[in-house]
């Protein structure tokens, strides 16, 4: 009980002086003051500030001051409702607090984890994957929708036994591309390189496991959670869902979204162009721009797949010399260039 106080801001002599008028009921300031060792002086100080906040009320009306203990069940009402009444308060500034400077965050309940999806979706602007238990898609489906309407491409991988009986063929399906995969992989989230989230599949499954996830909002650590989704558990999935190519021409500030647009419409059989501003791998030198017809494309994100590795994402592009030139994305190391930005159009 000491200890709760103490939490609720009273020092030890406070304590002392608050549970010997408990004891007492109602009495003069001097009693309280021999009960609890403390002058007179000071009881009549510390009423006032436990009268401020509920606990007592001082009758100095009466000759002498009384003191008197409020019922506890009141006090304890009073205290709640403070809180309660803080608690948006709190809230409003919590969700002011931009996400670079929550880097970290962990996470023991499953709605907690769904409404941090949704709001990590509504800041997509290129791209988001995820892999979800597929009984939780209804409640972030009208998310994933808004995403996809916004032009940001999403890859969904469901996930455990409901997987296979989802129907994702509607007329508005919540993903650009969708796997499915019976088995209960582990909840992986991330939007544009910079947000991210991880839990356990039981997490999210079933409740009160006692399991935990994490929120992260770290540049350098979310691509590791991307390559861990194309990497290890998007080639095992079967492709329920694959979304048409957007019209061209088209810009494109994610490259991966290049490469899902040039595949689709090289499976079709339409000759396209890309324009990049690439510059050579390994080099910091200044960007140019390279422009010639995609005469292949390497890439997992759609059957058939032809990379030579899971994370592989190339444009092959045969420039007006006739030299074939290999880009790939930020980072790339494999290919010719790096490109930060690509434009699609049909071929003449």
């Amino acid at each position: 009980m000491i200890d709760r106080l103490e939490r609720l801001g009273l020092s030890e002599k406070e304590i002392d002086t608050y549970l010997s008028i408990l004891e007492h009921g109602e009495a003069k300031a001097s009693t309280i003051a021999d009960d609890a060792g403390v002058s007179k002086r000071y009881v009549y100080s510390v009423s006032e500030k436990l009268e401020d906040r509920g606990f007592v009320e001082v009758n100095d009306h009466a000759v002498p001051t009384l003191i008197r203990a409020n019922p506890p069940e009141e006090v304890v009402e009073r205290l709640s409702s403070e809180l309660l009444s803080l608690g948006p308060d709190l809230a409003s500034r919590w969700n002011r607090v931009s996400d670079d400077r929550r880097e970290f965050e962990i996470i023991k309940a499953q709605p907690t984890v769904v409404k941090r999806i949704r709001e990590f979706l509504q800041s997509a602007e290129d791209e988001v994957t995820l892999s979800i238990p597929a009984k939780l898609l209804p409640q972030i489906a009208d998310e994933l929708r808004e995403t996809v309407d916004r032009n940001v491409l999403v890859f969904v991988l469901l996930t455990g036994d409901e997987s296979t009986e989802l129907d994702v063929f509607g007329d508005h399906p919540p993903a650009s591309v969708v796997r499915v995969w019976t088995e209960r992989a582990p909840v992986l989230f991330t939007v544009d390189n910079s947000l991210g989230l991880f839990a356990p599949y039981e997490l999210l499954a079933r409740s009160n496991t006692g399991q935990q996830a994490v929120a992260i909002a770290q540049e350098q650590l979310v691509p590791i959670l991307v390559g861990s989704f194309f990497g290890n558990y998007w080639p095992i999935a079967d492709e329920a869902h694959v979304a048409d190519a957007e019209p061209l021409p088209s810009d494109y500030q994610s490259f991966r979204h290049a490469v899902f647009a040039a595949t689709r419409y090289q499976n079709q059989d339409v000759p396209i162009t890309a324009t990049v501003e690439a510059r050579l791998v390994q080099d910091d030198g200044d960007y140019r721009e390279l422009t010639g017809r995609v005469v292949d494309v390497r890439q997992s994100l759609v059957d058939p797949p032809n990379s030579r590795f899971a994370v592989e994402n190339a444009l092959l592009i045969e420039t007006a010399d006739d030299d074939r030139v290999a880009v790939g994305g930020p980072g790339a190391f494999l290919e010719d260039y790096e490109a930060r930005s690509v434009t699609l159009d049909y071929a003449d």
